[in-house]
Order: structure tokens, then C-alpha cells, then sequence
């Protein structure tokens, strides 16, 4: 088995890292950059920072957030909200991302992925993907947009399959039925989505306890797991996920 990833994900809001239940209610957990760096520290494999209002407000993502975070933290980290173009891809990678992830615009505009990848190499393209399971057909789910605030009729299997075609690195796969629940990921999506693609799958939405950690690998296949409410909130740390992972044969990085 390769080895695994531990990814804190920092949403981020009006320059604060946030955190909610189903993408809503959401509460202050710190600063972004403080933040970053602490989990550095801790020994995380990788950081994603999402900027979760910049689609809706139709704002850019901070490049001045990004530049501070790779002043202040050195392991690699992704950037995401309101990407739109392969110029700000590019600026954004100038900056200091190690990746860039798209959700709205590639729904918008697919062949921004092709373009970005053909520039800049499909190791720094990931595809954010907002699933939310389909209430009409039982064992699929619809992919959403403008952070997840608008359904679309993409089915989530057939979008991961194209976004790998056309040459995105990596799925960031977000359950929004699972976000911030802490009762664990859906790892019937994950397993759906990690069977029907080549490429890393990074499992995002649910994670409560150590062992919700162990079954997204596990059962749901993820090549790395997501996690914001248990770290931000101080239940564990990413030591204590690590060890235990490791404890379960899980192979990761200590």
C-alpha cells in the first residue's frame, strides 16, 4: 500500500479560517497563517486552503495570503475559490502554491483543466469536486457548484473520470451531506469515485474521530483523507492521527 496523506483543510473567509456543519454556520477557528504553520509543524504531509466565498462574491483568491503562507510554512500546499482562469493559476503558483484546485470554473469552462495542465503540468491541477448525493437516483451524487451552493446535473463518478482525462493530478472530493458532521465520511462516494479513476483521491467531509480516518482509506479507497473540525477545535492532533494509522498498518510519514 502507498503511502498515505493526513491534510488539514483550512477554509478560509474574509481572512479568517472558518469551519461549519453542511457548508453553513460558520465559526471562527483562527488565523489561516498561525494556523498553517502549527500544522506544519505538526508533521501534516500538506495543507489545502480554500477560499470558500470567493466563487459566490465572484472575488479572486487572496494572492497576498498565499505569499504570506509560503513565507511562513514548508511543506506544499494547495490553494483553491474563484479560480477562474489559467492566468490566476499562474499567479497563484508564482506566489507560493505547490497546487491549484477548480471546482466552478472547470464545470463553466472544462477545458481549463486541459490548458492548465498542458502549462504547468497536471501534478499542480486538482479537481474540487462538491458532491451531494442524488435525492431522485439512490447511489449516485450530483456535482455542485459555487461552493456547493448550486446543484448541477453532473453525475460525480462521470465529472471524476473527465476531469482525469483531461488532466487534472488529483480529486479533492468534498461530500457536503458529510461536511462538518464529524459522523464520519461517505465512503460509498469515495469508493465510487477512487474505483473509477487512476489518479489520488483525497477524501474531504465527516471526519469526527481517528478512526473515520482509517475507513476512508480502508473502505472508501482514499489515497489521502481531509480533515478541519478535529484539528481546528484541538480534539487531536495530526501526531496522535498518524500514529494511529500507522498502528492499523496504515503506512504514513511520521
Amino acid at each position: 500500500m502507498l503511502t498515505r496523506r493526513v491534510i488539514p483543510c483550512l477554509d478560509v473567509k474574509d481572512g479568517r479560517v472558518v469551519k461549519g456543519v453542511n457548508f453553513l454556520n460558520l465559526r471562527d477557528a483562527g488565523d489561516p497563517v498561525e494556523l498553517g504553520a502549527r500544522y506544519s509543524d505538526m508533521g501534516a504531509d500538506e495543507l489545502v486552503f480554500l477560499d470558500i466565498t470567493a466563487t459566490i462574491q465572484s472575488r479572486k483568491t487572496i494572492v497576498e495570503l498565499v505569499e504570506r503562507v509560503a513565507e511562513n510554512v514548508f511543506i506544499p500546499f494547495t490553494v483553491g475559490g474563484g479560480v477562474r482562469t489559467v492566468g490566476q493559476i499562474d499567479t497563484l503558483l508564482r506566489s507560493g502554491a505547490e497546487k491549484v484546485s477548480v471546482n466552478t470554473a472547470a464545470v463553466d469552462n472544462p477545458s481549463l483543466l486541459s490548458e492548465a495542465a498542458r502549462r504547468f503540468g497536471n501534478q499542480c491541477v486538482v479537481l474540487a469536486i462538491d458532491a451531494r448525493r442524488n435525492k431522485m437516483v439512490e447511489g449516485k451524487w450530483q456535482v455542485c457548484v459555487k461552493a456547493g451552493s448550486e446543484p448541477t446535473d453532473l453525475d460525480v463518478v462521470e465529472w471524476a473520470r473527465h476531469g482525469e482525462q483531461s488532466g487534472a493530478g488529483e480529486i479533492l472530493l468534498t461530500s457536503m451531506d458529510a461536511d462538518g458532521t464529524r459522523a464520519g465520511y461517505d465512503n460509498a462516494l469515495n469508493r465510487a469515485v477512487s474505483d473509477a479513476v487512476n489518479i489520488p483521491v483525497i477524501a474531504s467531509g465527516g471526519a469526527g474521530t481517528m478512526e473515520h480516518l482509517y475507513d476512508a482509506i480502508v473502505d472508501g479507497g482514499a489515497d489521502a483523507v481531509l480533515m478541519a473540525s478535529i484539528t481546528h477545535f484541538g480534539d487531536v492532533t495530526i501526531r496522535d492521527m498518524k500514529e494511529y494509522l500507522r498502528g492499523r498498518g496504515i503506512p504514513v510519514n511520521l
